[in-house]
């Protein structure tokens, strides 16, 4: 039987992986992004795949857009079984320093987003009794990394309201499971990182963090094994409720649980090349 599957921000990365790797498997897709470049490849290689799809460029922070999407996706399929929220914006600097109007706007895509998508399919999951909600989210949802304030907020916010959700969706057969990478080698975290002006008190640790940032992205989880975790989801029964896609993101989940908060701390520092 063929699955439908909605995924937010499918153009590029991880989500446009998923999108194809689903399609191999006999899903049909439905998304949007604003990149329509993207889109329009994205579909050309869908129809060469004879797979259904409804890809339409929108902005998650248009929700009337989104309901429509909602709607148009609905009357060409009639159900959704699986609600991928992947759309997110990466923020990178120092907090005394940080731009909150664009945090503002990061919590806006990484978090309204996501509760949006959600909220505009979940009542038919609901009457249904089946259905998945999967968020993709971050390692920084559950371990805060210096110099990501912002983003590890958005993301520990993501986490919050998904977790809360579960005990809601659940008595009525909808899933809820979270995505939790680490760094992925595709261009989403360099977008941001940007570096404070020489002259502030944190240029030297933030260079620090970034140079061994690239560093771990040059050698990270390929989009395609992220991207087969993700679909493993959504195509699974009863998915759990956490999912991570790479041995060294489960390894400092489990160390963040149980180490003494000092030990744990200097860990991460020393991990991320700025412990003084």
């Amino acid at each position: 039987m063929t699955q439908h599957v909605v995924i937010s921000g499918l153009a590029d990365g991880m989500g446009r992986r998923t999108a194809l790797l689903l399609a191999d498997r006999g899903a049909s897709i439905a998304g949007f992004d604003v990149d329509e470049t993207g889109l329009t490849s994205l579909a050309e290689e869908l129809d060469a795949k004879g797979v259904r799809h409804h890809l339409v460029p929108l902005d998650i922070r248009d929700r009337p857009a989104v309901r429509t999407f909602r709607n148009d996706t609905l009357a060409r399929w009639g159900h959704v079984d699986t609600v991928v929220s992947n759309v997110g914006v990466p923020f990178f600097g120092p907090f005394e320093e940080a731009d909150l109007d664009a945090a503002l706007r990061a919590f806006e895509i990484n978090v309204i987003g996501a509760a949006a998508l959600f909220q505009a399919f979940l009542p038919g999951m609901r009457e249904r009794r089946r259905g998945k909600l999967v968020a993709v989210s971050s390692l920084v949802g559950r371990i805060p990394f210096p110099f990501e304030s912002v983003y590890s907020s958005t993301k520990f916010a993501l986490e919050g309201m998904v977790q809360s959700l579960r005990f809601e969706v659940e008595p009525y057969g909808v899933r809820v499971a979270l995505i939790e990478p680490a760094q992925v080698a595709t261009g989403f975290a360099a977008k941001a990182l940007v570096l404070p002006a020489k002259g502030s008190p944190y240029f030297e640790r933030a260079s620090r963090f970034v140079a061994r940032d690239r560093e771990l992205v040059a050698r990270a989880t390929t989009p395609e094994q992220a991207a087969a975790r993700i679909a493993a989801v959504v195509l699974a029964g009863r998915p759990k409720l956490f999912h991570q896609v790479d041995r060294r993101s489960s390894l400092f989940l489990r160390l963040n649980q149980y180490l003494p908060t000092r030990v744990r701390d200097a860990v991460l520092l020393h991990h991320m090349g700025i412990k003084d």
